[in-house]
């Protein structure tokens, strides 16, 4: 359950009657953007409300006649997703602030500068979206909202989404450190074991993280790797 302090009313009046439910302000994105949430770790209470303030609640016919079920989860996603919420401006503060971080994050993982092939740093993105006064919905995916970011900044910076891959040569024994790295970092589309015993290998992964992934590697392989980039990037 969620602290009284810090939920929100989700409000959604129907019927001539009023709904309302306590909730986790975190979690109204969330079912927004069609996650599987146990709702009962996110309310107050269960229970629905004619206003929540006061305590009082509607009958439960109305409740039946208005969402076809009496069950506070079932009623409670229904107002999530089809009614309002009300949050306080710190709450909307921090949780546009969040929403922010995560478009930074995906821009930066996935765009180059078309111009220089090298990634953009995260700061340079948020202080474009800065210089932009660029309006982050606190309600709406990060992922829903990047296309939108990405027309606001383009006058502002050359930038483009892509992908680089990267060849890389691994002996044996440097195959078997790095290969989870590898393979969390992006996807290996070609692969073969060369005579020699090594282990040659093409990456695709998101421009973004070209660098950030050689680096990586020179790390764990104490700089004896080598690399060529195929695409993308110099």
């Amino acid at each position: 359950m969620v602290d009284i302090d810090e939920a929100i009313i989700g409000r959604l009046e129907s019927h001539g009657e009023t709904f309302e439910i306590l909730i986790d302000p975190q979690v109204v994105s969330l079912v927004r953007d069609g996650k599987e949430i146990d709702l009962s770790s996110h309310m107050v209470i269960e229970e629905i409300f004619r206003d929540a303030k006061k305590g009082t609640r509607p009958e439960d016919k109305k409740i039946e006649e208005v969402f076809g079920t009496t069950d506070p989860l079932a009623v409670a996603k229904h107002i999530i997703l089809k009614g309002e919420v009300q949050l306080t401006t710190q709450q909307r503060k921090e949780m546009q602030e969040n929403k922010r971080r995560r478009v930074v994050a995906i821009i930066a993982r996935n765009a180059i500068n078309p111009q220089t092939g090298a990634p953009h740093p995260p700061n340079r993105i948020d202080s474009a979206m800065e210089e932009a006064r660029v309006h982050i919905d606190p309600f709406k995916s990060a992922e829903s909202q990047v296309e939108g970011v990405l027309k606001v900044l383009r006058p502002l910076m050359p930038i483009r989404f892509d992908k680089v891959q990267i060849a890389v040569r691994l002996t044996g024994d440097q195959y078997g450190r790095c290969y989870e790295f590898i393979n969390k970092s992006g996807k290996v589309t070609k692969e073969e074991w060369h005579p020699s015993g090594s282990w040659i290998g093409v990456l695709e992964l998101p421009a973004g993280l070209r660098d950030d992934f050689l680096s990586k590697l020179n790390e764990l392989t104490k700089g004896d790797v080598d690399t060529k980039i195929l695409k993308g990037a110099i």
